[in-house]
């Protein structure tokens, strides 16, 4: 991509998260969104159709740069280990004013229902289905998993990361042990 595109989507998305922290999305207009990104409306349609084609844009960048980040090379999509969810939550800490506001504005779901769906695909792999675990519908477990462990997250991002990611993290895996959702991983 060109470098002048580049700067100029990164422009709008960084205007509307500093839009989005401070009003409701369904009533930032694109007119706002292309002066503080101090753009023309027409360069804001040229990237994307609507505000909500850039909402969905603006959410599967700051994914991609999420799991980019807390992938280590050859993790194989490991998601759910300590280690990657360690780099996630200081993946998250670093970014705290995108990710807060992406998940404080009551008009984005879609930011939690990914999140949510990129661990359910790092946890499918690594669910033991003995002990414990045996005879339970795996599908339902991985639901019960995913949906614990971002509610966790979400609870710790929007209560301003009252405590270290560390701490959260061998805290979530230690829960993840005992219940035997998880085989023990230490955290780094």
């Amino acid at each position: 991509m060109d470098r002048r595109i580049g700067k100029t989507r990164e422009a709008i998305f960084t205007s509307f998260i500093s839009l989005m922290a401070g009003k409701n999305f369904e009533q930032i207009t694109i007119n706002e969104i292309a002066e503080r990104a101090n753009v023309s409306r027409g360069t804001v349609y040229l990237h994307f159709v609507d505000k909500y084609d850039l909402l969905d844009q603006c959410i599967e960048t700051q994914m991609q740069q999420l799991c980019e980040s807390c992938l280590a090379a050859g993790e194989d999509e490991q998601f759910a280990s300590g280690e990657a969810l360690l780099r996630t939550a200081e993946y998250l800490e670093r970014h705290a004013f995108v990710f807060t506001t992406l998940l404080n504005n009551k008009g984005v779901p879609a930011f939690r229902t990914r999140l949510h769906a990129i661990l359910l695909q790092g946890l499918s792999g690594q669910i033991e289905m003995d002990g414990l675990n045996r005879g339970m519908n795996k599908e339902l477990l991985l639901q019960f998993l995913a949906s614990a462990v971002v509610g966790v997250m979400e609870w710790w991002i929007t209560h301003s990361m009252p405590y270290p990611a560390k701490d959260m993290i061998a805290d979530i895996l230690n829960l993840m042990e005992r219940n035997q959702m998880v085989p023990r991983q230490p955290v780094p």
